[in-house]
């Protein structure tokens, strides 16, 4: 079917930006074929569905680089005990024991609400991080299954760790990951694995062989807290990229999650492998981790991306959560400015590109029909010179209307049209206080 997205201010993105006021963008099947002026593309394509973009914004769709679903239904829990005081508390008394209290159905559930909360937010392709010990085996199916409900796209693993059962999780991403192959342009899969204080060399090498004889990367958190880094020094007597580098972890198909407490050392390596990293800048504040050190990254021609670590499914909150605290880390009001929505608008894309083989986060004939569409009346002049100012400080308190993914309308005027929110939710509630019960038993 043949629809224009019409009378929208189209913002192109790509490496020729283009701002293009009364445009439109039409679509066929799965992907775009005319990005113009409304009234051209009318003529163009009389007879083509029309959707009214009249005071929004026409975005490619967001790309999140890195999520954990199952973390979904600890939103609103009382954490037992005593607060944790530091990061590695922060795991032993929430987060590993999140993960092992989520058994059947909350598997779905917990992937279920972010997907809404993604397509909420404009979000349509996610790279997820998943752990359910109790249940691990099929799980990966599980939130398949939702995404494509859903409708968006998502590159899923499962985290391997030693810290149950030694190398729990490999089978579960082996299977599925011969599964996807090379995928279908809306799963894809990875080998995840925790961080490296939490696996073993034998581990890590026998998820490292999969991955590597299936052609897929790495999904791993590095070096989040001083901890990691301090348990590979003390075990390994090296520093934790490069623990890893030695173990081939390294690629350009890998991706590397926070990477708080490298040193320019492994910086280098990280560059030189042509490994990704991807910023959680909302989640490091929340932990109390540390800055990663994004303005050197990119200046050694790191692929730096962004994500949400679960925190939420809205990419701009976290891109200007990345602008601001960047600004107050360098004491510098003169960075971060192109840098954070570089992460976001290029980075993510070309990461994503990695995972998927196609290439989105551009409005062009030929590209994928994925589309974020806000609510947004400029107050002041916008074109290509000034965009960023608007994404910054007006874009980013903007409602998304309309949310297309490879061609189809999952949200329109503000309706999730592919999953049923409020059946949906009603059933997290019932089933989140189990949870919380399961998780105070352990």
């Amino acid at each position: 079917m043949t629809t224009r997205f019409e009378n929208g201010i189209v913002v192109t993105l790509g490496k020729n930006n283009r701002v293009l006021w009364n445009g439109s963008v039409v679509t066929d099947g799965e992907n775009i074929i005319a990005v113009g002026a409304a009234a051209e593309m009318k003529q163009k394509y009389p007879d083509a569905e029309s959707v009214d973009c009249s005071n929004k914004v026409v975005l490619p769709g967001f790309i999140c680089a890195h999520h954990h679903f199952y973390s979904t239904l600890a939103r609103g829990m009382a954490i037992p005990g005593e607060p944790a005081s530091n990061f590695v508390e922060v795991l032993e008394r929430l987060w590993w024991k999140v993960d092992r209290a989520i058994v059947g159905d909350d598997i779905l559930l917990s992937a279920q609400i972010p997907l809404i909360e993604s397509i909420r937010n404009g979000t349509t392709t996610i790279i997820d991080h998943h752990a359910s010990p109790s249940a691990s085996d099929g799980s990966l199916d599980i939130i398949e299954s939702a995404v494509r409900q859903a409708g968006v796209r998502a590159s899923l693993c499962y985290e391997v760790s030693d810290r149950n059962v030694h190398g729990e999780g490999i089978r579960e991403n082996e299977r599925f990951i011969k599964k996807v192959g090379k995928g279908d342009g809306q799963i894809a899969a990875m080998m995840g694995l925790h961080a490296s204080f939490t696996v073993a060399d034998d581990t890590v090498e026998k998820c490292v062989g999969i991955a590597r004889d299936a052609g897929v990367g790495c999904h791993i958190h590095v070096a989040e807290d001083a901890a990691d880094r301090q348990d590979s020094l003390e075990k390994y007597g090296v520093p934790t990229v490069k623990r890893l580098d030695r173990l081939n972890v390294t690629g350009e198909k890998s991706i590397f999650v926070h990477c708080v407490h490298i040193d320019e050392e492994e910086m280098d390596i990280v560059a030189d492998t042509r490994t990704s990293i991807v910023h959680n800048p909302e989640s490091n504040m929340n932990n109390a981790v540390g800055v990663t050190q994004i303005l050197k990254m990119l200046g050694k021609g790191i692929l730096v991306g962004l994500g949400t670590d679960g925190m939420n499914s809205d990419m701009l909150t976290q891109m200007r959560a990345a602008y601001l605290l960047h600004r107050l880390d360098n004491r510098d009001p003169r960075v971060a400015f192109t840098e954070a929505p570089q992460l976001l608008l290029q980075n993510n894309a070309d990461l994503a590109e990695r995972q998927f083989g196609i290439r989105l986060g551009e409005l062009a004939e030929g590209r994928p029909a994925d589309m974020a569409i806000l609510d947004y009346i400029p107050p002041t002049p916008m074109d290509e010179s000034n965009f960023l100012g608007h994404l910054i400080f007006g874009m980013t308190d903007s409602v998304v209307d309309t949310t297309v993914c490879r061609g189809k309308i999952l949200m329109r005027n503000k309706q999730i049209l592919t999953m049923d929110e409020e059946r949906l939710a009603a059933r997290a509630r019932e089933l989140a206080p189990q949870v919380w019960k399961r998780l105070q038993a352990l």
